[in-house]
């Protein structure tokens, strides 16, 4: 991170001065409505707003609390004690938290070099953002983001240890930068960076630590992950063999776990990209058929037709249509 932007960062607050004069308790009343212990974005956001950053109050114990929006921070500089769904989590430098709706989040004081910058996201800020960066269907990104909205079951944390990929470095600075200096009719560029942001991530599930108690969370997100890059060709016996899990218990844990099989999850990422491809390419109906993996162009079809209602030439025209 440049040192302009650090220094910035490092400046103590008013809310800070306070604490270092004295005060021993957070100020309930800027982050919290009435005697909940739920940090309301409305104290957060200006009306409005689906995104803000603050930075982390240091010198000060945060009792055990919630969140009623995405809370993701990264660390600029130290690190951070947080105690999330009663586990220990340490938040080094140039790595990322991302907090579900349903976690529960203790921190222990932080010192004086300790820098975090806290995100404030609504939910759809992240889902625009996404979907104008990838437009076709990916289960990843629903599953992941409906694990941050808390309605998967276990959802917790999403913990990146990022320090050393430096495009999630740049997508941060980037972030922070913008937001930090306030810069005017960002809205767009903000969530298309935060869109770039998820999707590096998503290529770095081997980084990626989530709590215990969401242990299948993470071995949904390696499946999932697996199936967006080799949906063409991939097995399930080669992705059990890389997860070393037998593959008759992974095949069951996928199917109780997304209420699918995975030869169905494979199919609806073939059609969702299939039909990307129609929308968005010049490639014939062959081409597409054969790009996602179905070498029968007659079972293709067919399948095609199940799932949009239509056949593959017919939805390609209806989008053409769609986009005059």
């Amino acid at each position: 991170m440049t040192e302009e932007l650090l220094k910035e960062l490092r400046k103590i607050t008013p809310e800070e001065e306070k604490l270092l004069a004295g005060k021993s308790e957070i100020e309930k009343a800027l982050y919290m409505s009435s005697e909940t212990d739920i940090i309301d974005a409305e104290k957060l956001l200006e009306a409005g707003k689906v995104i803000e950053i603050r930075t982390h109050t240091r010198f000060v114990h945060f009792p055990k609390h919630t969140h009623n929006y995405i809370e993701v921070i990264y660390m600029c500089c130290g690190s951070t004690h947080h105690i999330i769904n009663d586990e220990d989590v340490i938040l080094q430098q140039g790595e990322l938290l991302f907090l579900s709706q349903n976690a529960t989040q203790e921190i222990y004081p932080a010192g004086e070099e300790d820098i975090a910058v806290n995100f404030i996201v609504l939910p759809e800020f992240f889902e625009y953002g996404l979907n104008m960066m990838e437009p076709e269907e990916n289960q990843l990104r629903s599953f992941v983001i409906d694990c941050l909205k808390g309605e998967r079951e276990a959802a917790g944390y999403l913990h990146f240890k990022v320090t050393d990929v430096l495009p999630v470095q740049n997508l941060v600075e980037n972030l922070i930068w913008t937001l930090w200096n306030k810069q005017p009719n960002k809205r767009r560029t903000n969530q298309a960076t935060m869109g770039l942001l998820f999707l590096q991530l998503m290529n770095c599930t081997e980084k990626l630590v989530t709590d215990e108690g969401a242990g299948q969370q993470k071995l949904m997100i390696s499946v999932l992950s697996y199936i967006e890059n080799n949906y063409k060709e991939g097995e399930l016996t080669e992705l059990a063999n890389s997860l070393h899990y037998d593959v008759y218990w992974l095949s069951r844990e996928i199917k109780n776990r997304t209420g699918k099989t995975y030869t169905e999850l494979i199919q609806a990422k073939r059609l969702g990209q299939a039909a990307y491809l129609l929308s968005a390419t010049g490639l014939s109906v062959a081409e597409v058929s054969e790009a996602v993996g179905y070498d029968n162009i007659s079972y293709f079809h067919r399948i095609f037709q199940k799932k949009y209602g239509t056949t593959p030439r017919k939805y390609r025209l209806g989008q053409c249509e769609g986009n005059h």
